[in-house]
């Protein structure tokens, strides 16, 4: 599995039109084969800060990267981010979610 972790500041007057910005791109990603998921979060403390936590199997990286939505995305981002994104990047065992051990619901949904 590949398991990527982003970091976007996004300039103060983007930051809450920023899910909509990204909307397209992420439907695309999420229809992607090997697509495991796509999740954006948006920081409690800064609200200019989203955090994209994504994953996909094996060897679907390279193919990820070469979409037409990956490349129109990257083309129109930098004008709407404050900093370079950062990014954590690894191929941990597994293919996806595992539970955590430490917490089992007392009332599970």
């Amino acid at each position: 599995m590949i398991f990527i972790v982003v970091k976007f500041t996004v300039h103060a007057d983007k930051a809450d039109e920023w899910p909509a910005l990204v909307d397209e791109y992420t439907q695309a990603v999420r229809d992607e084969p090997g697509n495991i998921f796509f999740e954006w979060s948006r920081s409690l403390d800064s609200p200019n800060d989203y955090v994209l936590v994504e994953a996909f199997q094996d060897g679907a990286g390279e193919a990820h990267v070469n979409t037409d939505h990956f490349k129109k995305a990257m083309a129109w981002m930098p004008d709407v981010v404050a900093t370079k994104p950062g990014i954590v990047y690894t191929e941990p065992p597994g293919d996806g979610w595992g539970e955590m051990a430490e917490i089992t619901p007392r009332n599970p949904v």
